[in-house]
């Protein structure tokens, strides 16, 4: 068993990435910079949730490390313009914590978890030195369509916008349904893109209602249609026929096979 600390090993990854970008290093990794390694900071993020969907603790140990690559390799790159170092970026972590914390490092009492995402907030309000225009305020724009839907909604019931009870909630999303309805039998098509936002903004916010991320949730679903598609593609593959030659009815019947497949029921 390897007597090396966490410290050393962590040191040793970071010279690691600066022998990469140092003259006669990797000339890929001495190319990139903030701008061009964004998209690898979410390709690796989400092939860690999907480590994690999979239920795959190998798979996982190896996406974390890909992942950790990333801030990692910011921080050298920000070292070599003389912005700050990992020593700074690792300082402020650890002081935003202690500090946004204090009913563990200090003596303030939080009773629940709802409670604490509350006094997060005040306390990084205040961190700021400003006043928010907006409640709605310090949501990066970036962010997926569903995921920022929900981080709207959420500061919204934080200020006391939202419902009482999950009935309300759903009824507003039959109320949108209805609405959409009525526009695609308009035949307008904006009043239908319209009220299709509206529509999947209640459903994103019945999802917050119930606790339930509406990103998460969605991307599941692509990935079971995925597979149940891909179980129809290979049932008839496996027959000598192409999708095109099957009738809607025996896919829908391989479908519905491809569910009790996953459910073990065959």
């Amino acid at each position: 068993m390897s007597t090396e600390t966490t410290q050393n090993r962590f040191d040793r990854l970071m010279e690691i990435m600066r022998r990469l970008r140092a003259p006669g290093g990797c000339p890929w990794d001495a190319e990139q910079t903030h701008e061009s390694l964004k998209r690898y900071l979410l390709e690796e993020s989400y092939e860690v949730i999907e480590a994690i969907d999979a239920g795959d603790k190998e798979l996982l140990k190896e996406e974390l490390g890909d992942l950790m690559l990333q801030p990692v390799f910011h921080a050298a790159i920000a070292e070599e313009a003389g912005a700050f170092t990992m020593d700074q970026v690792l300082d402020a972590i650890n002081e935003k914590l202690v500090r946004r914390h204090p009913h563990v490092f200090g003596n303030q009492v939080i009773e629940s978890s709802a409670a604490q995402v509350e006094n997060w907030e005040k306390i990084k309000k205040n961190e700021k030195g400003e006043e928010r225009k907006s409640a709605l305020s310090g949501i990066p724009p970036h962010l997926p369509a569903l995921m920022k839907a929900q981080k709207i909604t959420e500061k919204a019931a934080r200020v006391g916008f939202d419902w009482e009870h999950t009935d309300q909630v759903f009824a507003k999303v039959m109320e949108e349904l209805h609405e959409f309805q009525e526009a695609m039998a308009a035949g307008d098509q904006q009043e239908m893109e319209s009220e299709l936002g509206d529509l999947l903004f209640a459903i994103v916010n019945l999802g917050r209602f119930l606790s339930l991320d509406p990103e998460d949730a969605l991307r599941k679903t692509i990935e079971r249609f995925t597979r149940r598609f891909g179980h129809i593609e290979e049932t008839l593959h496996g027959a000598g026929r192409r999708m095109q030659e099957a009738t809607l009815e025996e896919m829908d019947s391989l479908w519905e096979e491809a569910k009790k497949l996953e459910k073990g029921s065959i």
